[in-house]
Protein backbone atom coordinates (compact mmCIF):
# COMPACT_ATOMS: atom_id res chain seq x y z
CA UNK A 1 0.00 0.00 0.00
CA UNK A 2 1.47 3.52 -1.12
CA UNK A 3 -0.63 5.28 1.36
CA UNK A 4 1.23 3.33 4.72
CA UNK A 5 4.57 4.10 3.57
CA UNK A 6 4.13 7.39 3.10
CA UNK A 7 2.25 7.56 6.10
CA UNK A 8 5.53 5.70 7.62
CA UNK A 9 7.97 8.59 5.73
CA UNK A 10 5.70 11.05 7.50
CA UNK A 11 5.92 9.93 10.91
CA UNK A 12 9.50 9.11 11.21
CA UNK A 13 9.65 13.12 9.99
CA UNK A 14 7.54 14.06 12.84
CA UNK A 15 9.01 12.15 15.55
CA UNK A 16 12.60 13.21 14.21
CA UNK A 17 11.54 16.51 14.74
CA UNK A 18 10.19 16.41 17.84
CA UNK A 19 13.55 14.51 19.58
CA UNK A 20 15.41 17.38 18.18
CA UNK A 21 13.31 20.17 19.67
CA UNK A 22 12.50 18.31 23.01
CA UNK A 23 8.55 17.76 22.31
CA UNK A 24 6.69 15.28 24.75
CA UNK A 25 3.82 15.43 21.91
CA UNK A 26 3.00 15.85 18.47
CA UNK A 27 -0.45 17.23 18.12
CA UNK A 28 -0.59 18.55 14.28
CA UNK A 29 0.57 17.69 11.05
CA UNK A 30 0.21 19.77 8.08
CA UNK A 31 0.91 18.21 5.02
CA UNK A 32 0.72 19.64 0.98
CA UNK A 33 -0.83 16.74 -1.05
CA UNK A 34 -0.70 18.04 -4.52
CA UNK A 35 -4.13 16.83 -6.82
CA UNK A 36 -1.70 15.12 -9.53
CA UNK A 37 0.32 12.77 -6.37
CA UNK A 38 -1.64 9.78 -6.46
CA UNK A 39 -2.27 10.05 -3.12
CA UNK A 40 -5.81 8.86 -1.86
CA UNK A 41 -6.18 10.77 1.62
CA UNK A 42 -8.48 8.39 3.35
CA UNK A 43 -5.98 5.88 3.01
CA UNK A 44 -3.08 8.09 4.30
CA UNK A 45 -5.56 9.07 7.39
CA UNK A 46 -6.06 5.52 8.13
CA UNK A 47 -2.52 4.77 7.89
CA UNK A 48 -1.41 7.18 9.61
CA UNK A 49 -3.79 6.54 12.99
CA UNK A 50 -2.85 2.76 12.57
CA UNK A 51 0.79 4.06 12.76
CA UNK A 52 0.76 6.54 15.56
CA UNK A 53 -0.79 4.26 18.15
CA UNK A 54 1.55 4.47 20.69
CA UNK A 55 3.66 7.09 20.19
CA UNK A 56 3.83 10.66 21.02
CA UNK A 57 1.95 11.84 18.01
CA UNK A 58 -0.64 8.63 19.10
CA UNK A 59 -3.47 12.13 19.03
CA UNK A 60 -2.05 14.15 16.33
CA UNK A 61 -4.70 15.49 14.12
CA UNK A 62 -3.50 15.40 10.55
CA UNK A 63 -4.06 18.20 8.53
CA UNK A 64 -4.19 18.01 4.46
CA UNK A 65 -3.92 21.13 2.02
CA UNK A 66 -4.59 19.88 -1.45
CA UNK A 67 -2.64 21.54 -3.81
CA UNK A 68 -4.40 22.30 -6.99
CA UNK A 69 -2.65 20.96 -10.71
CA UNK A 70 -1.81 24.10 -12.04
CA UNK A 71 0.27 24.81 -15.60
CA UNK A 72 1.83 27.54 -17.57
CA UNK A 73 1.68 27.28 -21.19
CA UNK A 74 5.31 27.52 -22.71
CA UNK A 75 4.22 29.19 -25.89
CA UNK A 76 1.64 31.74 -24.62
CA UNK A 77 2.30 31.86 -20.81
CA UNK A 78 -0.79 31.82 -19.72
CA UNK A 79 -1.34 29.93 -15.98
CA UNK A 80 -4.32 27.76 -15.91
CA UNK A 81 -5.68 24.95 -13.41
CA UNK A 82 -5.55 21.62 -15.14
CA UNK A 83 -8.57 19.86 -15.05
CA UNK A 84 -9.25 16.41 -15.63
CA UNK A 85 -5.31 15.65 -16.72
CA UNK A 86 -6.17 17.90 -19.85
CA UNK A 87 -2.99 19.77 -20.79
CA UNK A 88 -3.74 21.41 -23.35
CA UNK A 89 -3.91 25.53 -23.17
CA UNK A 90 -7.16 26.78 -22.86
CA UNK A 91 -5.97 30.38 -24.54
CA UNK A 92 -3.99 29.22 -27.29
CA UNK A 93 -4.59 25.57 -27.63
CA UNK A 94 -0.94 24.48 -27.37
CA UNK A 95 0.16 21.15 -25.58
CA UNK A 96 3.71 22.26 -24.47
CA UNK A 97 3.70 23.85 -20.73
CA UNK A 98 5.49 23.35 -17.70
CA UNK A 99 3.75 22.62 -14.28
CA UNK A 100 3.78 24.60 -11.72
CA UNK A 101 1.80 22.98 -8.95
CA UNK A 102 -0.02 19.21 -8.26
CA UNK A 103 2.96 17.40 -7.53
CA UNK A 104 3.83 18.16 -4.06
CA UNK A 105 4.11 15.45 -1.60
CA UNK A 106 5.64 17.25 2.04
CA UNK A 107 5.08 18.13 5.14
CA UNK A 108 4.36 21.62 6.01
CA UNK A 109 4.07 21.85 9.05
CA UNK A 110 3.82 20.29 12.76
CA UNK A 111 2.70 21.66 16.25
CA UNK A 112 4.21 19.97 18.83
CA UNK A 113 4.31 20.75 22.43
Amino acid sequence: MHEMALAEGILDIALDYAKQNNAQKINEVGLLIGEMSGVEQESLRFSFAMLVKGTIAEDAVLKIKLVPLMGQCSKCGKKFHVDHYDFWCPECKDGVLKTISGREMQVEYLEVD
